[in-house]
Order: structure tokens, then C-alpha cells, then sequence
């Protein structure tokens, strides 16, 4: 039999830039014996590091000056996110209150908002604040404090005015998590937790946004937690056994391992190139500048050759399909049929070290199982797919 086949695919963008990470970095732990920590930002007003423990519902400062926590909010009603306004009054996330609030400069509490039409928030998870004063921040439904029933027919991601304004960006999430702006702010990042995906909006001005679009996935079927991102734009996603760099092409960088689960991150010191990671029930950093010499409990972890299973599968009409190279290699990513025909050839190119994803449309050809085989190098694997119509 003879099947007409036309493919079409999308190649994101391939690690074509080296890692950020210099050489010879190393992790090292700060702090520890928290029950779960979350939500870092730095002050630069006193080169000092906040951070929640959510679950001992505490915020904790973490000193330069003298390497030690010390408690600065407590309770804080199981503060997740933080984040500082243009007039460095600390913005928060308070699950247990299903609100975000702002903290004033006497230690009062200001809630900014708490309700949706009328309706309780989830729990208010992450947040930031863009520098025309507006915040925004994501309402997943996974901390919605026991026994408290939900209002919300949706999980959204939202925008409040620097005139007190809220406004629902989007609903269609089912775990929407980790925030960030890129560099310039010119767009947003919100992953969806339970599926490891990072998708992007473009600012079309400061209240409205267009384009909404996959910008990259966790491979391995990971989840996504807290992000930032660097100047340079490369996006820090915590997920899977560490945090992950993208590039601001979509191209996968490598991870930086973590002995405990992170959660979050951020930006700080003199500089602001020293990343501070919230992890279990401990906090992190890892300095981006330079080595620090410290002890060498986490690195750099650039990926090893790995074919994973596309998603979704079964699929109609189109899938993805996500691999790992360790070296740059000549890639061929193959299709085959059921007879051993190939019926595509999805990729054949030279690629660097690093995540990869293609999107792969099957358009005419017939339901069945299909075999995905990739060839790079001295690395061979295989994958069944399964086409419905």
C-alpha cells in the first residue's frame, strides 16, 4: 500500500549557546532545618536574603553581614511568594488567607487582594512585580487550606493594577506556578506545574498580552516549580533534581543539581549574580560570577543521550518529541510504520549538546503505531507512538 505522508514540524530552538554556569561553581548550603522553604527575593536595601518557610508559616532574613536566618515575619499565614514593590515594601502570597497582601513600612498588613468576582483566590502561590508597580501572581488549588471549600471554578493567573485593578490573564491552566518577567519585560513566563511546561505572553502594553505559546518542557515528564530569569535572559525553572536553564530561544542549557527538592529562586549580592535556591528544608547559592570555593555539594549537569516518549500519545494529529544530547552530534530522527517503512524524517542536522524538542504533525497519514528513532552519534534509541484518528 502506498500512503501519501506530508510532515510538517516545528524545531524549537537547540542549545546553541554554552551554559551559563561557569566553570568550577559550586552549591553550598546556607541554612538549614526549615520544614519547607519557598519564595526567595533579595533586598538590596541590607544585602539580605528573604524567604518563607510555608509551612512553619514564618518568614526568615538571611544576612550577608553575618551568614545567619533570623525571623522576620512570623506568622506570615503560610507565605509562599515573595516580592518587593518600587518602594521596597515587601509584597506576599498568603495561602492560609488565599490572599496576596502587602506588608507596610510600620509591619501593618495591607491586602491587595482576596477574591475574584466575589470569590475566594485557591492560594496564591508565586508572584512578581513588574516596574510599573503592577503584580502579578498565579492561583493554583494544590495549598487551599483543609476543610475550606473552593470558589473558583478555574486556577488563574493574574494582573493587579498599580491603581488596585484586578484583572484574569488567563484560566485555562490547571496547576499555573512559577512567574517571571524576562529581562527588558517585554514578556511573561508562567510553567504549569503538573505537566513541566513553560509557556510565554508578549506585552502588547502594561495591561494587555498576546501570543500565548509553549516557550519549553521539563523533559522526562518533570514538573515546574518557581523561576527567574538572568540578564542575559536565560530563564532558571526549578524542577526534577534541580533547577534548569533555557535559553531565551527555548534551547535547554543544562540543570544545576540540588541534594534537596528546590522550589524556588532568585537573584542577589552586590551584584546580583549569585543565585539563592530554596530547597526542602534548606536554603542555597551558587555563585554565577566566578568560583567560590566552597563545598561541592551540587554542579552543573549537562544532559546525557536520552530519547523520552512523546506527548501526548496517543496523538492526533500532532505530538512532541523530546531527546537529550550529551556532545554534539549529527542527529536523524526517523518515523517509521508498522511495516518498517520510514515514513519521515523529522531531523537531520548537526545539533549542539543539550534539551531538544520537535514537534512532529502527522497530517494524512493513517492511524496506527509508529516507531520514533533517533540516531546521534554513538547514541541509538526508539519509541512507540500511536496515531489515532
Amino acid at each position: 500500500m502506498f500512503i501519501r505522508f506530508v510532515a510538517a514540524l516545528l524545531c524549537i530552538s537547540y542549545a546553541s549557546a554554552q551554559s551559563p554556569v561557569p566553570p568550577g561553581a559550586k552549591l553550598e548550603k546556607l541554612s538549614t532545618g526549615y520544614k519547607f522553604t519557598e519564595g526567595p527575593v533579595w533586598s538590596a536595601s541590607d544585602q539580605a536574603l528573604l524567604f518563607s518557610d510555608v509551612q512553619g508559616s514564618t518568614i526568615y532574613r538571611w544576612s550577608v553581614a553575618d551568614s545567619s536566618a533570623s525571623v522576620f515575619l512570623r506568622p506570615s499565614d503560610s507565605s509562599n511568594g515573595l516580592a518587593f514593590d518600587m518602594q521596597g515594601r515587601l509584597i506576599l502570597t498568603q495561602m492560609a488567607k488565599r490572599r496576596v497582601s502587602r506588608r507596610e513600612s510600620d509591619g501593618t498588613i495591607t491586602v491587595l487582594a482576596a477574591t475574584d468576582r466575589g470569590r475566594k483566590f485557591n492560594s496564591p502561590n508565586d508572584i512578581i512585580v513588574r516596574s510599573d508597580g503592577s503584580v502579578f501572581f498565579t492561583d493554583p488549588d494544590f495549598n487551599t487550606p483543609a476543610g475550606q471549600p473552593k470558589e473558583l471554578p478555574y486556577k488563574g493567573i493574574y494582573r493587579i493594577s498599580p491603581t488596585g485593578v484586578l484583572q484574569l490573564i488567563d484560566s485555562t491552566f490547571n496547576l499555573p506556578n512559577g512567574i517571571c518577567l524576562s529581562p527588558d519585560e517585554t514578556k511573561l513566563y508562567v510553567n504549569e506545574s503538573q505537566l513541566g511546561r513553560i509557556y510565554v505572553w508578549t506585552f502588547v502594553n502594561d495591561s494587555t498580552l498576546t501570543g500565548k505559546k509553549l516557550f519549553y518542557t521539563i523533559p522526562a515528564g518533570g514538573y515546574a516549580d518557581g523561576m527567574k530569569c538572568d540578564q542575559a535572559g536565560n530563564i532558571y525553572c526549578t524542577g526534577p533534581g534541580g533547577v534548569w536553564i533555557v535559553s531565551p530561544t527555548g534551547a535547554g542549557l543544562g540543570k544545576i543539581s540540588t541534594p534537596e527538592t528546590p522550589t524556588n529562586c532568585a537573584w542577589g549580592g552586590a551584584d546580583k549574580k549569585t543565585l539563592f535556591i530554596t530547597a526542602g528544608k534548606s536554603l542555597y547559592r551558587i555563585r554565577m560570577a566566578a568560583s567560590t570555593g566552597v563545598n561541592d555539594q551540587g554542579t552543573l549537569q549537562m544532559p546525557s543521550f536520552r530519547l523520552y516518549a512523546n506527548y501526548p500519545n496517543p496523538f492526533n494529529p500532532s505530538t512532541t518529541i523530546q531527546y537529550d544530547l550529551q556532545e554534539e552530534s549529527l542527529v536523524r530522527v526517523n518515523i517509521f510504520n508498522s511495516l518498517g517503512e520510514k515514513v519521515a524524517t523529522v531531523v537531520n542536522e548537526r545539533q549542539q549538546a543539550g534539551a531538544h524538542e520537535v514537534r512532529f504533525d502527522s497530517n494524512t497519514l493513517a492511524s496506527g503505531v509508529y516507531l520514533c528513532q533517533i540516531n546521534a552519534g554513538r547514541f541509538a534509541a526508539a519509541q512507540k507512538m500511536i496515531l489515532t484518528r
